[in-house]
């Protein structure tokens, strides 16, 4: 995300050592014992810390705000099952109401080009409407049933005679794109493994974006794309904060005609 400009810094999260915070045995805060020296210091120097982890864990809030005094420790999903934005929102002051949280990313225009080569590689003339999908997810059980995609892409496809489809493959997600594959049969564009920033510049050229809950979908949303995501019933609390996104509730793993007609029922308005 640094390459949008939305953090000034990142770092793996591993790296951070928080394992060190959660062990039983003494843990001397002024040796750093077990901790990364410059995180300690840049805990230190930090004007606010946020953690949405450990909160159920004394020990290891009690260590990280010696560390870091008026750090925020709170669960990442609230009490009542809530939205999980609006939780995020109440556990650091903010409320729904300060629209200026939900301006979409703006995407730099070196990325933007980087993302319209890639997809110019794939046969994309530029100019006609473009659905980015992405059949993947974390887990199996956040994923729809490719029969369900295979289903909108094929009609949606019957109904846009000049619809451009690209379908994103990641690391995770070569069985979901492969069974996908294997059941359409209309030709789609496949981006495989694109960089982050060209994949964040791929999506900002589409028209709309279909996918299961996954860290694609939530790009695809911060960036302003009008999305229809589709999630699980007990997941829908995980829906992006974002006006321009469609969440569907679907049956997973399993096809529901009346699923399938729902979302070609949001999608089919996006391209006209």
């Amino acid at each position: 995300m640094s390459a949008l400009a939305v953090v000034d810094r990142s770092c793996d999260f591993e790296a951070l050592g928080l394992a060190a915070l959660f062990e039983v045995e003494s843990f001397g805060i002024d040796s750093e014992r077990g901790w990364p020296a410059r995180c300690a210091a840049d805990l230190r120097c930090a004007r606010r810390v946020v953690a949405w982890i450990g909160s159920r864990e004394p020990t290891f809030v009690r260590r990280l705000t010696a560390l870091a005094p008026g750090t925020v420790v709170a669960p990442s999903v609230g009490a009542d099952r809530g939205m999980v934005w609006e939780h995020l929102l109440h556990t650091v002051g903010a409320t729904a109401e300060d629209r200026t949280l939900r301006v979409p990313v703006v995407v730099p225009t070196p990325i933007v080009d980087a993302g319209r080569l890639a997809l110019r590689r794939e046969s994309w003339d530029g100019q006609t409407g473009l659905l980015f999908v992405h059949p993947g997810a974390g887990g199996r059980g956040k994923r729809w049933s490719t029969a369900g995609f295979a289903a909108v892409l094929e009609r949606l496809a019957a109904t846009l005679p000049r619809l451009a489809i690209v379908v994103h493959r990641g690391p995770a997600d070569s069985e979901a794109v492969a069974a996908l594959s294997s059941q359409l049969i209309r030709r789609v564009m496949l981006l495989e493994e694109p960089q982050l920033p060209a994949l964040a510049g791929a999506l900002s050229r589409a028209t709309a974006y279909l996918g299961n809950d996954s860290g694609i979908s939530h790009l695809a949303a911060a960036l302003g794309i009008p999305s229809v995501v589709l999630f699980s019933a007990e997941r829908v609390i995980w829906c992006p904060w974002a006006e321009h996104l469609e969440p569907q509730v679907v049956s997973m793993p399993t096809l529901d005609e009346a699923d399938v007609a729902r979302v070609l029922g949001v999608l089919v308005p996006l391209f006209r």
